[in-house]
């Protein structure tokens, strides 16, 4: 073989080499895929396809494989190994008890996906006659509510003693423009253990009030306390400082809210300050209160949460078997 074959064979190689690292880095640096979609039952009345909560879906490539499961609302976000791209085919599994596998041949692209699942159990008309009833469901709950009492008002004076057209010579405190000589009073109030001000002010009521400047600090972070202060350069004035004092009670207001149905699911949702919340309820026509804590558990139904942005919880509750809506 010749020199010159031989240059040319090595440079072919080194060329292949650069671009097998290049491809590697390419790949090593690709923002992972997420896929993003919706699992729902199936159901020919729309009204009917309920969002699947806690449903395993997993996505298979040549690849390698990404899982999930779906939240409250039947989304779910998955992300697939590094590598795969758009116009890929993916496998996507979709598992939960009480509901036919489901297998989707899909592409990787920028789209929604839905899957609808089948569930696996029909109730009979037998079984239906056998049921338990669950009848007026309500929702109820409590949240804090912040009430105030008027205790009265605070009323004082104070004076700031001086003496007029005495010139300043830079020796503070002056008036605004530096020119006379001026005096500061001031005057500190509490409202008391466990009260607060409301709408505190100052005003100047005798002297000559045209040369005062009335001042008034920001009340304490518990708003128990505040001082009024006021500059006087001209003589003597007075001041009136007024404020209401309220005290603050916290109580629990109960609230209630009537859930809707779907199919065999119970939907609602409570603002973000709710608290102890429970579903009450008539199975067979016994009157029953179910709390709902923080594990959801109900005898009769199976509960989930999803949490929306403003901190709102939005809930749905699916009927177990043996149950009915009337």
């Amino acid at each position: 073989m010749s020199k010159g074959k031989t240059v040319t064979i090595w440079m072919f190689v080194g060329m292949g080499i650069v671009a097998a690292a290049l491809l590697a880095i390419l790949l090593h640096r690709r923002q992972p895929v997420t896929l993003r979609g919706a699992v729902l039952q199936e159901d020919p009345d729309p009204n009917k396809q309920l969002p699947l909560a806690d449903v395993q879906i997993t996505a298979i490539n040549a690849l390698g494989s990404g899982s999930s499961k779906s939240d409250a609302l039947g989304f779910f976000s998955l992300t697939l190994p590094k590598g795969l791209r758009r116009r890929q085919q993916v496998l996507l599994q979709f598992r939960r008890k009480d509901y036919q596998a489901l297998d989707l041949n899909d592409f990787v692209g920028d789209k929604l996906y839905v899957a609808r699942m089948v569930p696996i159990h029909k109730p009979t008309s037998v079984e239906s006659r056998a049921q338990s009833v669950v009848s007026n469901a309500r929702v109820r709950y409590t949240v804090k509510a912040t009430t105030e009492a008027n205790i009265g008002s605070a009323v004082r004076t104070f004076e700031v003693v001086n003496t007029g057209n005495t010139l300043c010579h830079k020796q503070p405190p002056c008036s605004p423009d530096g020119k006379w000589k001026a005096a500061i009073g001031s005057l500190s109030l509490d409202a008391g253990e466990g009260n607060e001000f409301r709408n505190a002010r100052v005003s100047c009521i005798a002297g000559p009030c045209p040369f005062t400047k009335a001042e008034l600090e920001n009340p304490s972070p518990d708003r128990r306390h505040f001082k009024a202060a006021a500059r006087n350069w001209s003589d003597t004035t007075t001041f009136l400082v007024e404020a209401e004092v309220v005290h603050p009670m916290t109580s629990d207001l109960v609230r209630e809210t009537y859930p809707v149905i779907f199919g065999r699911a119970l939907n609602f949702s409570l603002p973000a300050t709710a608290e102890g919340p429970c579903i009450e309820a008539e199975i067979d026509g016994e009157a029953i209160v179910f709390p709902l804590g923080p594990d959801l558990i109900l005898r009769w139904a199976e509960c989930h949460v999803g949490v929306d942005k403003d901190q709102s919880k939005s809930y749905r509750c699916e009927l177990n078997p043996g149950y009915k809506f009337p």
